[in-house]
Order: structure tokens, then C-alpha cells, then sequence
């Protein structure tokens, strides 16, 4: 990773300098060799490009264009995962796992993934990836001030070499220390993408590649949340307080090559379109826990934390995770009927460890798991005036029960108002983690054949100028899931076993999420309210029932607006609730009923503003930790951040 960006440190300033200057008399197209729209100094014919032509597009060729205004919505971004996280609750250090207070932002794929879904947060897959088309080089540096020691920073360059090629490279990086013993993160990201489509839009090619490592160290929680909660001066330093693990330490790390592109049949598009698609994914991924130290200890008793252990020491654990996905369709075109797509996919994956393991009954735990299947679906696609709607469905050919039908429609009555509904049915094969693992620690091994999982959703989203609201209603059957199957001798004793379980009966979950901003002149108040039901027979899908964002800010230019500013107050709660627990060995939430998390607020301050290209954020994170109780979590045994002042910015060029 040190070296992909050391060698996208060398060529971009290569790529910068050699992009040409020189204004063609043409008309204005992507041919041009355009004035960047920053150039404070341009010659007499100089023509320059407008913000449309700067164009992000994503896997579904949805297309926006960029964006350098300031906002609320763009300051709810001004974060790690670079995305409004409202419904997921951080842990203390930035980079660590969250947190689901919102269900609803739940994704599912019918195909088994490795799992380990607490190290994904920050984990980008194929659809999280943009592509991109430019008038001139476009370039992105994001940077954030961490906790403690560190930094984190995404630079991001794109161009055009011609009207038809586009190139894309990308570094994220993030280094954190903490507050707390053993809580170091290190992160990085790197992505390269490429567009390509002739002139006549006849063939046409998305395509990636990424290369990810996520390194936490894993302190396992306080041993003594009675010395947080205190109020005691002496714990005002947080490396007073003593953690579980001193030297855990997990790594998710992976690389994906991948492309999508589309060949047009007939050479010239017209009402009736025929087309060849193919899509191709390769991704490796390795999960490694690693515990020099076997023993845990509590004030100064040893303690077992995860059990017993096969070894006495260092404790290396490693699942390696590699996917072959390809799809191949035929599409015919209407420009009356609308798009109507068939294809059939190939999806093949290896879970494996290095070695077979027999546990003293007798059971074996085996070293892989293979799988391979094969579905055959339909797609039609239809937007006419107002109505835009897709209806995909898939169904495996092979051995295994997989489907997944997922219908969207969306209508726009004026620019203003639109109303989106979405139907999904889903028969999900569990993740590979569910079905086997292996670890050093005897009782974190397992060999299951688990059911599918079975999800139904129904989901209606209004958006008008007086209110925003997503209504979502589900199903779960079969639903799987990681419980604490520790004795109460071994919880006596602060030992902790997590088991993956499945629960037969329904849960049927509901939400309802608004969203309301009042002007009053110069004065914003943003409103944001979940609210959240869910009916089961046991504790199983636990979520607060409330959770609100408010936000109160004050917005206005300065210096004859050269300069935009907006301050404010964001006010951040959710009611209590038995908030899921994480396990570092399996990197996995787990469900407990012991104790419960929230019914405490957090208010931040912040100052944004805006210099032509150029966002400037400073923040006062939790500030009222420093005069309030100590009762804040993010899962129980580990504390909620503290006060913490950050300053970020983001910076961006057209040129």
C-alpha cells in the first residue's frame, strides 16, 4: 500500500503538468483544450467549462455533477466514511467500527461474503465506487484532524485525455492513536478508475481497481466501567483505565479488479437497441486476529476473556476470503417499450483456512468452504415523463435457493416533489463466517448449515419542499445472528463466547425517518427524527426507538462575499436500548440483554466556511462531556468519544 502511493505521489504531479493549455477556436465540447473554470487570468477567446461537464457517475449510470458549495448536508459529510452518518453510532477512536442505530441502513446481497461486517464499515465495494468524466483535471484534497496523533486525508485526481477516455486515482489515508490503551487505527485505500466509450456511445467501459487495508489495534472494552462512570479526575486520562486486550490487533485487507462494459449490436442507436453486457469481478480478502498476549486481567486477576486457548501464546488467527463474479446479458431497447434485459451470472468463492481441526466429540471443523452458482434473471427498465421504474429478479439454476427480486419505481411531479417506492424480496445465503471459523481459541470454532435468510421489504420515500420521509416495513425469517452463549459462571469471570445462532420465529421491523429545515432569515433549523418499532418474541434485532438530530446554525457572507460562513449548535440522541456488544476475535456485533446504552445527548459547535473552491471546518465535538455524567457508550464497555476539537477542510481544483 506504502508503495502504490508513494508511485501516485510521483505521477500525478507528471500527469498535472503535462495536461496541455492551449484554447482550441472550437465550439465547447470535450475535445477542448479548456480554461479551467478557476483561472483568474485568461486570454481573450479562452472558453470555459461549465461545473456540468465535471460529471460523477456511478455503477448504476446515475450521473450528478461535482460540488464545491457549502451546506449542512455538506458538513454532515466532513467525516471519515465522507458520508452523512446519521443512524450509526461511532466508537471513541476514528476509524473504529460503528455501531447500528438505524436498521434500516442494513444492505443485503444474495450471495455469500465473508462476513466479519463490523471491520466494513469503511470497506468500499463496487457500488460505493464513482467514475467520472472532466473538462479539464479535476482534482479533490479532503483532510481531518484525528485523535491524538494522526491525520486522515483523501486525495482524488481525475482527467480527460480525450472526449472518450477518463482516468481516476485516489488515496485515502488515516492514522488515529486514541485516547484509550491499545486503540491505535491505520487505514488505507487506494482506487483507480477508467471510462472509456467511442464516439458513437457503441461500446462503452466502466472499470476499477482497488487495494484496502483496515489495522486495529483491539483493546476489548474497559474492564471497569464503574471507573468511567465515576467522574473521577484521575480517569480523566483514559489510559488510567484498564482494557481487556494491551497487544490485540486485527487486519482486514483486500484488492478487487473489476469492469463492466456493453457492446451496441447495431452500428448506429436508434427507437431499437440491441446489446451484449458482461460484468467481471475478482476480489481477494484476508481477515487476520492476531493476540500476542493470551491473558486478559482485571485490576490484578488473570482472566480468560475468550476462553480456553490452544496455545499460551500468540495467537494468530487468518481466513482468507477470494470471489469470481461474471455476468453476461443480451438487451433489447425501445424507446417506447423501455429496456428489457436477460443474462445469467457465475459466481464462485473459496473461504479457507490452512488447516482441519477435530474437537474432542468428535466434530470436524473443516478447512474451506467452496462454492459455485449459477442464476439466470430479467431486468426491465422503463422512463417515460414522469415515471422512472426498475424491476430485477434472480433465481439460482444450481443447487442452492437464491433469489432476489427487487422492484423500483419512482415518479417526479415537478422539480420539487418526487416519491420513490421500492418492493424487495430476498432469499440470502448466510455468510461464510456464520457456516465456519476457525481460531486459536476452543470454543470460537464452528462447522453450521445454517437456512437461508429471508427478507422482505417494502420501502416508500417522499420528497417535497415542506417535509422529507422514508417509511420502511420488513420481514425477517430465519434470521441470522451472533449471541453470547457465555455461562453465567464464565460472565462471573469476564469470559466472553460468541457463537453465530438463527432465530426461527418472524421479526417484523418497522421505521420512519423525517426530515424538516425551517428558515427564519439568516437562521436554519434542521430536523432529523427516526423512529423505530420492532415486534419479536425475543431480544434478537435490538434498536432505540427514537433517535434525532437537531441542528441550529446562523449563515451569512462576509468580506463583500468573498467569504460564506455558516456556526451552529448539532443537538445528537437516542432513547436506551440494549445496544449490540463487538467482538474483535470474529469482528462481529453480537445481541445482549444485560445492559443497556443511550438516553444521553451530545451537542457539537461548529464554524464552516467557504473561499471560492475551498471548505474550511472547525468543530467542538461532544463538548458537553466535559460537565456532564459519564454514562456515555457506544456498545457497553466501550465509552462514547469526548470532548474533542477537529478542524478539516476540503479543497478543490479545476485545472
Amino acid at each position: 500500500m506504502r508503495i502504490l502511493f508513494f508511485l501516485y505521489l510521483m505521477i500525478m504531479p507528471a500527469l498535472l503538468f503535462s495536461q496541455e493549455k492551449n484554447t482550441s477556436k472550437s465550439n465547447l465540447d470535450m475535445n477542448t483544450k479548456y480554461s479551467s473554470i478557476t483561472d483568474t487570468v485568461k486570454k481573450k477567446k479562452s472558453l470555459v467549462a461549465k461545473i456540468e461537464q465535471y460529471q460523477i457517475i456511478t455503477l448504476e449510470h446515475d450521473t450528478t455533477y461535482a460540488d464545491t458549495s457549502l451546506t449542512l448536508k455538506s458538513a454532515y459529510r466532513q467525516n471519515y466514511l465522507r458520508k452523512d452518518n446519521f443512524g450509526l453510532l461511532e466508537f471513541s477512536n476514528i476509524g473504529q467500527t460503528y455501531n447500528t442505530l438505524n436498521y434500516g441502513l442494513t444492505s443485503f446481497s444474495p450471495y455469500p461474503e465473508i462476513g466479519f461486517s463490523g471491520k466494513h464499515f469503511d470497506y468500499m465495494q463496487p457500488s460505493d465506487i464513482k467514475y467520472y468524466s472532466a473538462a479539464t483535471p479535476f482534482t479533490e484534497l479532503f483532510f481531518n484532524t484525528t485523535i491524538n496523533k494522526g491525520q486522515n486525508v483523501d486525495s482524488f485526481i481525475t482527467l480527460n485525455t480525450s472526449k472518450n477516455l477518463n482516468f481516476s486515482f485516489a488515496y485515502r489515508g488515516l492514522r488515529s492513536e486514541g485516547n484509550y490503551i491499545n486503540q491505535l487505527v491505520s487505514a488505507g485505500n487506494f482506487r483507480f478508475t477508467t471510462s472509456y466509450a467511442t464516439t458513437n456511445k457503441r461500446y462503452i467501459l466502466n472499470a476499477h481497481v482497488t487495494y484496502q487495508d483496515i489495522t486495529n489495534e483491539e483493546n476489548g472494552g474497559i474492564t471497569s466501567p464503574e471507573d468511567f462512570e465515576s467522574n473521577d479526575p484521575d480517569f480523566k486520562n483514559r489510559q488510567r483505565l484498564q482494557v481487556y486486550l494491551t497487544d490485540a490487533k486485527s487486519l482486514l485487507k483486500g484488492h478487487r479488479f473489476f469492469f463492466d462494459h456493453a457492446f451496441r449490436i447495431n452500428p448506429k442507436g436508434g427507437d431499437n437497441n440491441l446489446f451484449v453486457t458482461h460484468q467481471f469481478n475478482y476480489e481477494y480478502k484476508f481477515y487476520e486476529y492476531k493476540q500476542p498476549t493470551v491473558l486478559s486481567y482485571v485490576e490484578t486477576t488473570p482472566v480468560a476473556r475468550f476462553g480456553e486457548s490452544y496455545v499460551t501464546s500468540n495467537i494468530n488467527d487468518r481466513t482468507r476470503f477470494e470471489k469470481l463474479y461474471n455476468k453476461a446479458g443480451l438487451a433489447y431497447e425501445n424507446s417506447l417499450l423501455g429496456k428489457f434485459y436477460f443474462f445469467i451470472d457465475d459466481y464462485r468463492s473459496n473461504y479457507e483456512y490452512n488447516r482441519v481441526i477435530v474437537k474432542q466429540d468428535g466434530h470436524v471443523i473443516p478447512d474451506n468452504l467452496f462454492v459455485q452458482i449459477n442464476n439466470f434473471g430479467g431486468q426491465y427498465e422503463y422512463q417515460k415523463n414522469k415515471w422512472n421504474g426498475r424491476f430485477l429478479y434472480t433465481r439460482s439454476i444450481t443447487n442452492q435457493s437464491l433469489s432476489d427480486l427487487d422492484a423500483k419505481l419512482k415518479y417526479t411531479l415537478n422539480k420539487d416533489i418526487q416519491f420513490d417506492f421500492r418492493y424487495r424480496n430476498i432469499n440470502k445465503l448466510p455468510n461464510n463466517n456464520y457456516n465456519l471459523y476457525q481460531s486459536s481459541y476452543v470454543e470460537y470454532n464452528w462447522s453450521n448449515d445454517f437456512k437461508n435468510e429471508k427478507i422482505n421489504q417494502l420501502g416508500a420515500n417522499v420528497y417535497t419542499p415542506w417535509l422529507n420521509a422514508e417509511v420502511q416495513y420488513s420481514v425477517l425469517k430465519d434470521h441470522l445472528y451472533f449471541a453470547d452463549v457465555s455461562t453465567d459462571e464464565e460472565k462471573k469471570v469476564h469470559t466472553q463466547i460468541i457463537n453465530p445462532a438463527q432465530y426461527g420465529n418472524a421479526i417484523n421491523y418497522f421505521s420512519i425517518k423525517a426530515n424538516k429545515e425551517f428558515k427564519f432569515g439568516r437562521f436554519g433549523f434542521d430536523n432529523t427524527l427516526l423512529y423505530q418499532k420492532v415486534d419479536q418474541s425475543e431480544l434478537i434485532l435490538n434498536v432505540p426507538d427514537f433517535v434525532t438530530r437537531n441542528t441550529l446554525y446562523y449563515s451569512s457572507y462576509f468580506f463583500k462575499k468573498a467569504l460564506f460562513m455558516q456556526t451552529g449548535l448539532v443537538f445528537n440522541y437516542f432513547t436506551k436500548y440494549y445496544g449490540n456488544d463487538y467482538n474483535p476475535v470474529v469482528g462481529e456485533f453480537f445481541v445482549q440483554n444485560t445492559k443497556e446504552i443511550g438516553n444521553y445527548a451530545t451537542f457539537d459547535f461548529f464554524v464552516n466556511a467557504r473561499i471560492r473552491q475551498t471548505r474550511f471546518y472547525l468543530k467542538l465535538e461532544h463538548f458537553n462531556s466535559s460537565f456532564s455524567k459519564n454514562d456515555y457508550y457506544s456498545a457497553p464497555n466501550n465509552p462514547y468519544r469526548d470532548f474533542l476539537i477537529r478542524f478539516g477542510l476540503v479543497w478543490n481544483f479545476f485545472q
